[in-house]
Order: C-alpha cells, then sequence, then structure tokens
C-alpha cells in the first residue's frame, strides 16, 4: 500500500509490515520516516540491524542470502538498503522472490532517491504494494515553506515574530535539513522567549565563519583555491556535510534543468525566479555555472555527491571532505 509521511506512525502503531519503501529527494523527511519505522522495528524486538548500499556494483545475492538463511537463534533483524539512484537493476528479481514470501524474522527498509514512473511499473513494485508500505516523501513546495518551517518550529516550542520568519525563509531558501539544524540553533538562544530577527541575527553571527552555504556558491563558481580553505574550516569545526549536500545536489539538478531551459530560448532570470531562485547573488552564480559547465561535468558532479554522501554514512575509505574536494577540482575544471 502507499502512505503519506502524516500516515506512517498510525500504520505502525497497527503493527509491522515486512517492508518499507520510504522514497524522495529531502533527505530530512526520508531521515524521520526512516527513524519512525526503525524505532517501532526496536519495539517489536528487531534490534539487529544490516545495512547495504545497492549501488552499481552492488551484489544482489548478499541480500537473497540473508533472507533466505535460517538464523541459528532466532533473533530478529532489519535489513537496511540504500538506493541512491532509485533503480533496482539486478537486484528486481532478488526482490520480487523475497517479497513473494517475506520471512517473519526480518523487517527490509528499502531507502531510495524518488522512482520513476517506469520503476512503479515493474513487478517488484507491485510486489511490494501487496506486501508492504511505500512512503514516497514530496519536497516541500516554494510557496508552502514558510508555513512549513513555523509549523516545524511550533512541533519545537518555538514562537517566531513574522519578521523572523521572513528571514529565515530568505537565508534557508527551501532546504529543511539546514532549515531544521537552523531552528535547533535557535532553541538554544531562545531560551523559551519569542524569537524576533534580533534573535536569527545573532544566530547567524554565532554560526561558523564559513557556512555550507558558501561553500555551495564557491563550488558551483569554481573558485577551488577558496572552496578548499572552506572545506577545511567546516572539517575542523566538526560541521555536518547532509545539509551542505542537500544543497548542492539540488542546486546540481537545478542547473541540468536550466541549460535544457535556455536551449528552449527560456530567458534564465525568468526560469531562476519561477524555480524560487530570487537572490541576485545566487541568480548570477548559476547562470555563470551554467554556461561554463557541460551536461557530462554536472553528471558526474552528481555522482561525487552520491558517493559523497554515501561516505558520510560509513561507507567507503575515504572521508566525506575528501569526496568533496575532488567535487570542488570538477566543477572548475573548464569545458
Amino acid at each position: 500500500m502507499k502512505s503519506n509521511p502524516g500516515q506512517l506512525p498510525q500504520l505502525l502503531n497497527k503493527g509491522l509490515s515486512p517492508v518499507y519503501l520510504i522514497s524522495g529527494d529531502e533527505p530530512l523527511l526520508v531521515q524521520e520516516c526512516c527513524d519512525q519505522v526503525r524505532q517501532a522495528a526496536r519495539k517489536a524486538g528487531f534490534h539487529d540491524r544490516l545495512t547495504f548500499h545497492a549501488d552499481h556494483q552492488f551484489d544482489w545475492n548478499l541480500i537473497a542470502d540473508e533472507c533466505s538463511a535460517l538464523s541459528l537463534f532466532a533473533d530478529r533483524r532489519r535489513i537496511e538498503i540504500h538506493l541512491p539512484t532509485g533503480k533496482l537493476g539486478d537486484g528486481r528479481a532478488v526482490l520480487e522472490r523475497v517479497l513473494q514470501n517475506p520471512p517473519d524474522d526480518i523487517i527490509l527498509l528499502l531507502i531510495s532517491a524518488r522512482l520513476d514512473a517506469a520503476e512503479t511499473r515493474r513487478k517488484w513494485y507491485k510486489e511490494l504494494q501487496g506486501t508492504g508500505v511505500h512512503v514516497p516523501v514530496w519536497p516541500v513546495d516554494t510557496d508552502k515553506f514558510p508555513g512549513w518551517l513555523q509549523q516545524r518550529a511550533g512541533n519545537q516550542g518555538l514562537s517566531l515574530t513574522r519578521g523572523a520568519l521572513s528571514i529565515l525563509v530568505e537565508r534557508l531558501e527551501g532546504n529543511l535539513l539546514a532549515a531544521s539544524q537552523e531552528l535547533d540553533r535557535l532553541s538554544l538562544l531562545a531560551n523559551g522567549q519569542t524569537i524576533d530577527e534580533e534573535t536569527v541575527e545573532r544566530a547567524v553571527q554565532d554560526s561558523a565563519r564559513f557556512s555550507g552555504f558558501e561553500l555551495v556558491t564557491e563550488l558551483l563558481a569554481g573558485r577551488a583555491a577558496h572552496a578548499g580553505k572552506v572545506i577545511g574550516v567546516l572539517q575542523q569545526e566538526g560541521e555536518n556535510p547532509l545539509g551542505l549536500l542537500a544543497v548542492l545536489n539540488r542546486d546540481l539538478n537545478l542547473l541540468l534543468e536550466l541549460k535544457s531551459a535556455t536551449r528552449q530560448d527560456e530567458p534564465p532570470a525568468a526560469f531562476l525566479k519561477k524555480r524560487g531562485v530570487f537572490q541576485p547573488q545566487r541568480a548570477r552564480v548559476m547562470e555563470q555555472a551554467a554556461r561554463r559547465l557541460s551536461r557530462a561535468q554536472l553528471h558526474e558532479a552528481i555522482t561525487l555527491c552520491s558517493q559523497t554522501d554515501r561516505a558520510t554514512k560509513g561507507f567507503g575509505d575515504l572521508s566525506p571532505w575528501s569526496y568533496l574536494r575532488d567535487l570542488s577540482a570538477h566543477l572548475a575544471a573548464r569545458t
């Protein structure tokens, strides 16, 4: 069956399904839905966890073996499979077999990028619809972001003035993960008081000297030397790269759309405004990047973002900051 994120807690309270698919391009909302499934599974006794990252080199026989193996001590396990592209490839046949006869001692959690229409017509997806739960996570529209931010603040016990909300909306530009981090920081400053413009400005001044937003700008502008310095500072300060990765991945995909729009004679400024890019400096950087970078470079950069994301989750031998330095050099290269 299909469910929206708001219905998920109620479904979990009714009982666990053998498989859950959480898909979408909003890291914060995907993560929160996954955490709800994990918490419910732990309460039901599924304490052991195996995690797999299903890139194009992944051997899906590992999943088949885990699902068919008899546990010596009847341990109940959670198997999490990350699908960075939203496509299963060789895994379709494996999942079809598993979904036709799901094991009683395993909860399967698929964490995926947004699925395209072709993938939802596959046999494995139809099997999942009958056996498990699919929670598609959709982006928050630009015009709905202020309301989402206000509601999120209220859920955390924070009260924002209209001016404070306007500053945050302009600064965050729809990035939900960064919004969550910003509200966490503001909760430390608010001390139970209403958050006004002065409080927001103080939070901005007290934040890291180099922000993730600045790094994204430097990367897209191809200023590798300065981007390297920013990366070093963020790494030393223990910054979580997931927030800036979400922004960067969004902007790289937006650049691909901008290049297509330009080929169809749509003015870049009009396209960017339509997509919620109102700040002149950011719009200028985006226009210049679209002219300077080829489609092949942008696709490769998106792949590097996926590798960086994987590194933040403990996969691979390199740190995410190493991949960001490679990304910086890649985006600075001329076509």
